[in-house]
């Protein structure tokens, strides 16, 4: 059974049940129900059209709901909601249901659920999967989204800025359970891409690329963090490459830079370096500077520092690093890496032992501790 196009479908059927006068919530319902259907007839019989057996499925699953709700009116509903005749209509909604998903009622964790449902096709146990959390409380997070849609207009989507962002909060939550979340984000991506000539819906799919390239060289045995200058780049995907860099070219000739395009233009430099050593960190510093200006994000002005300490030497890595807020996340790992650098070891095996003890993930803390354990044997060596 071909899952792919069963999740492509869906934001066509369900735009269809709501042009049909369905409201959002329970056109939703009504779409997953047919999907979990499909995925148990599917495989034994297959439809000869997939989108109008989705559509058919859907709209009478809605019928029932409608007519259950409502059952006093039940001969008006029966004539309402007669299911109209005709061939299903080739619309693409795509695009349409990535604002309505992103709306400004709804917090970027609900948007992002809810895209997944209305517009990847997820069932509600495969984002919970995805996402490590009961079923029960990913279903709480949905039907919340749905109620904070209800009533609201329908004509006030969210801003391109808050799509985007959404599907690159998709695409962070990593990889893992039955749903790939990266590999869903960059799918999301794509229809997104075909639908809009944004350059920054270009520059996101070229960095979603750029980093997915990397996969594989991330993690080594036991699921141990292998740092990007660490990393065995034979096994990094080059078709993946060639493919982000190409979007990036393309959306970079339409001078009209954004945070995304900027982001990708980093990536696509570090994908460029045969080793990390030759590294073109010069060049990367003043795509961090176009990025600074861009965001004025601290967490850019960061790893701006980062750049800074490998173009210029860790001293003045430490003095860009003196212009950021020292309880951001990851700030205490940057200046203990930075002070290795300059050969202040105790102090920098103190300071990754620290950022060990804050890191926020398995992985990330096992790293930090491995390397304050390593420097410490140094010392004693």
């Amino acid at each position: 059974m071909n899952e792919s196009l069963l999740r492509e479908l869906v934001p066509a059927v369900l735009g269809v049940l709501v042009r049909r006068g369905a409201d959002f919530a329970a056109a939703e319902d009504a779409v997953q129900e047919a999907v979990i259907r499909a995925l148990q007839s599917w495989p034994a019989d297959p439809p000869r059209d997939p989108k109008a057996w989705l559509v058919t499925t859907a709209w009478h699953k809605f019928l029932d709901a409608a007519r259950s709700e409502t059952s006093r009116h039940g001969r008006e509903l029966a004539v309402e909601f007669e299911p109209p005749t005709g061939p299903v209509p080739d619309t693409d909604d795509s695009l349409w249901l990535y604002f309505l998903c992103a709306h400004p009622a709804l917090s970027p964790g609900s948007a992002v659920a809810l895209t997944l449902r209305a517009v990847g096709g997820l069932t509600t146990r495969q984002i919970a999967t995805a996402y490590l959390v009961p079923e029960a409380t990913m279903a709480q997070r949905i039907s919340r989204a749905k109620r904070q849609l209800s009533g609201q207009p329908l004509d006030r989507p969210g801003d391109p800025a808050t799509v985007l962002r959404v599907l690159y909060l998709v695409f962070n939550e990593g990889y893992g359970g039955d749903v790939d979340l990266a590999a869903e984000a960059i799918r999301l991506t794509r229809q997104l891409a075909t639908a809009t000539d944004d350059p920054e819906v270009a520059g996101l799919l070229a960095l979603m690329l750029l980093h997915h390239a990397r996969r594989a060289s991330r993690t080594g045995p036991g699921g141990r963090l292998v740092p990007l200058a660490e990393q065995d780049r034979t096994r990094w995907d080059t078709d993946l490459i060639a493919e982000g860099v190409t979007i990036l070219q393309t959306a970079l000739a339409r001078d009209r830079l954004g945070e995304y395009q900027t982001q990708a233009a980093i990536a696509a430099l570090h994908a460029d370096a045969p080793t990390a050593a030759e590294t073109d960190w010069v060049q990367i510093v003043e795509w961090y500077d176009e990025l600074l200006h861009l965001t004025g994000s601290p967490v850019v002005r960061l790893n701006r520092a980062v750049a800074v300490g490998e173009a210029d030497g860790p001293q003045a890595g430490l003095a860009a690093l003196s212009s950021v807020d020292p309880g951001l996340p990851r700030y205490t790992a940057v200046r203990a890496h930075l002070l290795e650098r300059a050969g202040d070891l105790e102090v920098a095996a103190d300071l990754y032992a620290e950022a060990a003890h804050a890191a926020t993930s398995t992985p990330e803390r096992d790293h930090l501790t491995r390397e304050a354990a390593r420097i410490r044997q140094l010392l004693r060596s």
